[in-house]
């Protein structure tokens, strides 16, 4: 978790304090104090401030933190979003082994017990997972020597993959655990290999969300078909402008079977912006008219909370939740600007 906000959705899901890492490159004297209160009490450190940061807090709270040290260190090209191996803001740069050697060793309330690392996200290629995994397994094995510490806990972070917003199956992987497992054995005996953490949340809940969304206007311009629907930006991919996603290429279905011809259309939302759009040329049914009711699979990973809620001010979409075909919650997120302006003032 990285916010006060994921502390609050990771205990209410039941997840116990000590499984869980609070990372994140900036991170707040309020987010911290939060974690501590809730029993947090491993971080992922980003720099040497951000480490006296998290010890001067611990100190206060009368409790003992273990941290792991993220790196920035050298990777490939794959992935759709690169963490490392360029200029970014995350983690220590591996050149800078002043600040590592300074990193590893403990610091008052808060003790070393590993590293971080995390070189992209939505990685597709299982090869290009497996290696990127083992370049950075080789690159913990040689800043640890460096540094004479010995990790009890690796942090490989992510990249794997999920579709997203269209029809899929998730990639297996299988041939990456042997060779994470190879590239372990090249640096530590099994008595004192370091425990693996894997962030992988779009690959575990990227399958579990469809969005339905209803068609609002068919019509023709300039030779172009467009679909004109009830859900945009607002409620799928937004973000994507940031360059923090993919820009979504949704391809939905129909509600119910359809075996009608297809013809090349654009998918848009309701938005009052050319940006707002879901697909730019996607094959859609022929019968699909105002009215018809699309579903859009795969958008459990970046769906509303990664879009641009507060744009324009339009409802945002319903989440019903379910469990084997029975409704758990069914909920709405108001967002009231007259509101938050009026707390603003009141604050100012």
């Amino acid at each position: 978790m990285s916010s006060s906000g994921e502390l609050r959705t990771a205990l209410d899901a039941g997840t116990r304090p000590d499984r869980v890492l609070h990372t994140g490159p900036g991170k707040t004297d309020q987010e911290i104090r939060d974690s501590l209160a809730a029993g947090i009490r491993l971080f992922s450190v980003e720099s040497t401030r951000d480490r006296d940061r998290l010890s001067r807090l611990a100190m206060a709270a009368g409790a003992a933190c273990d941290y792991l040290v993220r790196l920035n260190h050298p990777s490939g090209q794959a992935g759709s979003l690169r963490m490392t191996g360029r200029p970014t803001p995350f983690g220590v740069d591996t050149d800078d082994r002043t600040a590592l050697a300074a990193l590893l060793c403990p610091a008052d309330a808060v003790t070393p017990v590993g590293l971080h690392t995390y070189f992209a996200t939505n990685v597709e290629e299982s090869e290009a997972v497996a290696k990127e995994f083992e370049q950075a397994i080789d690159t913990v094995a040689d800043v640890s020597r460096a540094a004479t510490h010995t990790p009890r806990i690796l942090d490989l972070g992510g990249g794997f993959a999920a579709p997203m917003a269209r029809s899929g199956q998730l990639n297996r992987h299988h041939h990456v655990a042997r060779t994470v497992e190879k590239a372990l054995a090249r640096h530590w005996p099994t008595s004192a290999r370091p425990t693996l953490v894997f962030e992988s949340g779009r690959y575990l809940v990227g399958a579990a969300g469809w969005l339905l969304t209803r068609v609002l206007d068919m019509k023709r311009v300039r030779g172009r078909r467009y679909a004109v629907l009830d859900a945009g930006t607002h409620v799928l991919g937004g973000m994507s402008g940031l360059g923090r996603l993919l820009a979504p290429k949704a391809v939905p279905n129909r509600l119910g079977s359809s075996d009608a011809a297809g013809t090349m259309t654009s998918l848009v939302g309701p938005l009052c912006t050319p940006l707002d759009v879901l697909h730019p040329d996607v094959s859609l049914p022929d019968d699909v008219d105002v009215g018809s009711l699309l579903t859009i699979p795969n958008v459990g990973a970046y769906g509303l909370t990664a879009s641009l809620l507060g744009f324009l001010s339009h409802p945002i979409a319903v989440e019903v939740v379910h469990d084997a075909g029975e409704v758990v919650s069914a909920r709405r997120l108001v967002i009231d600007a007259v509101d938050l302006l009026s707390k603003e003032h009141d604050h100012a």
